[in-house]
């Protein structure tokens, strides 16, 4: 399990909660996961957490070129996550 915070006073204050990210397409080829679970300040919100991730991974793509899905279901970028949810982001897709 990762922990995306630097462990300070503040953050100890705070309710931790644990979530789960799924990365595909080049998120998980740049990640080289596709799974982890993680724990954040129970206040991250979906586009704090993706440029954490970002931060740690060095994804390529800006959030302005993802979906996200909470729990199956999309998502805005200012909707609030919860302890246990999972978390997709989702790069665009090409078809025809």
């Amino acid at each position: 399990m990762s922990t995306l915070i630097e462990s300070t006073t503040d953050a100890k204050l705070e309710t931790m909660m644990n979530i789960n990210v799924l990365y595909f397409a080049s998120l998980a080829d740049e990640a080289n996961c596709h799974e982890e679970k993680i724990t954040v300040l129970q206040s991250t919100s979906l586009t704090e957490l993706y440029e954490q991730l970002r931060q740690k991974y060095r994804f390529s793509r800006p959030q302005s070129e993802l979906r996200v899905a909470v729990n199956d279901y999309f998502a805005k970028w200012t909707d609030e996550i919860y302890d246990g949810d999972s978390v997709v982001f989702i790069t665009p897709v090409a078809g025809g």
